[in-house]
């Protein structure tokens, strides 16, 4: 990472506008946006552009939802959402653009419909389908502008790597739990996220949200920032944060800018880049699960339904979460015991487990009790195995009463 504290009065230059005006604003538009329009470095001129300006959101769930919501209310001319899931109780926490009617509903169908209700003068252009190697350019081609909220870092890579390659700016965040992250990435007036990030963190590093929360409120503080970013880019107003990451604490309520700088051995956006085209395989370069975790579970996964053949069948099992007791305390697979992953990775809680029973470790979806087995494996325990989908498998296929989280 290339990064130093940002320097207090620093001398700075805004960009050029990113889009040229539209010809003229309606009637209605101009009572709409009457309080833009009187901002004097927004004005008239500043509100054609946003109303000629296609920007696209990847993905309309935590940071989707606030972005989205706020750059239609701004007046943004056309919308693109690009989302293949659905809705889930589960997202009502933070996803404020989806509601109880839309449960099971493809979020991009329930994002612009909340889009048409704030403001009908916004055309929403609907991509009902997941980000891949094959669509990714000629998706990112019909706009100006990406905002980028992706929960996932095999996306981030992808979307990093299109608009470079396409020459687009756009607009990234990140949460977790209590912080935030938020930046501009254009390669051609600074760095990528590959010169703030030149590599994945190691599988299993970073927990998801799903596996390690995230306060849902935190997700419009950054949300908002982005579309703060978005629209300073779209109309050439004010120092966006190019060239800067700006770090969001919740609890403590503190921000803090650091500069960041075009890395020269970006293997992307460098003056001697090997990468000029997408990478064939993300999902292999990021890794949702290490090497080692990967062998560890070869001839060593059951699954849900095989766990409760062998409970019911009198089985002497020792069947361990690797969660944390906060997921402990929502919902457990009966009979368990709390050893969290850490717990093993570090050795501290080898000493628990037994030689003479059968191990069987279970986290979430199979990730973490991947990685956990492979530590047991290599601490001596040859016939540990673990379950393949973890809680989220028991519930579907074992007993569906279980909360899911």
């Amino acid at each position: 990472m290339h990064k130093h504290p940002a320097e207090p009065g620093e001398s700075t230059v805004s960009l050029p506008p990113l889009v040229e005006p539209a010809a003229e604003l309606t009637v209605d538009e101009i009572r709409r946006y009457s309080r833009h329009l009187i901002i004097p470095d927004v004005g008239v001129e500043g509100q054609k552009r946003l109303k000629n300006a296609k920007v696209l959101c990847v993905g309309a769930g935590g940071l989707g939802s606030p972005a989205l919501l706020y750059l239609a209310a701004a007046g943004v001319g056309t919308l693109g959402i690009v989302e293949f899931d659905t809705v889930d109780e589960s997202n009502l926490q933070r996803q404020i653009i989806h509601g109880v009617s839309d449960i099971g509903r493809p979020k991009a169908e329930s994002a612009a419909a909340s889009i048409r209700e704030i403001n009908p003068l916004v055309n929403v252009v609907i991509h009902n389908m997941a980000l891949d190697n094959e669509n990714v350019k000629e998706i990112f081609s019909q706009y100006d502008l990406i905002v980028d909220g992706t929960d996932n870092f095999a996306t981030r890579y992808m979307v990093n790597d299109a608009a470079v390659l396409l020459g687009k700016p756009y607009v990234w965040g990140s949460i977790y739990r209590f912080d935030g992250q938020a930046s501009v990435f254009w390669a051609e007036h600074g760095p990528c996220y590959r010169c703030l990030y030149p590599e994945p963190p190691p599988p299993g590093m970073v927990p998801s949200c799903a596996e390690g929360g995230v306060l849902g409120v935190l997700c419009a503080s950054i949300g908002s920032i982005q579309v703060n970013e978005a629209i300073k880019l779209l109309a050439g107003i004010g120092e966006p944060l190019v060239g800067k990451l700006m770090v969001y604490d919740a609890l403590e309520m503190e921000y803090r800018k650091i500069k960041v700088r075009k890395d020269p051995d970006c293997v992307l956006c460098g003056p001697n880049a090997t990468l000029t085209d997408l990478m064939e395989d993300y999902e292999d370069f990021c890794g949702a699960v290490s090497v080692e975790a990967q062998e560890a579970t070869i001839d060593a996964t059951i699954t849900a339904a095989e766990l409760k053949e062998w409970q019911d069948s009198g089985k002497d099992v020792f069947l361990v979460d690797v969660r944390e007791p906060a997921e402990y305390e929502i919902v457990r697979i009966p009979g368990s015991t709390l050893i969290p992953k850490g717990e093993i990775l570090s050795g501290e809680a080898l000493a628990q487990f037994p030689q003479d029973r059968q191990i069987v470790l279970h986290c979430k979806s199979g990730v973490r009790s991947a990685e956990a087995l492979a530590a047991l494996k290599a601490a001596g325990f040859k016939d540990a195995v673990h379950v393949q989908g973890g809680v989220l498998s028991w519930i579907k296929s074992v007993d569906p009463s279980l909360p899911a989280y």
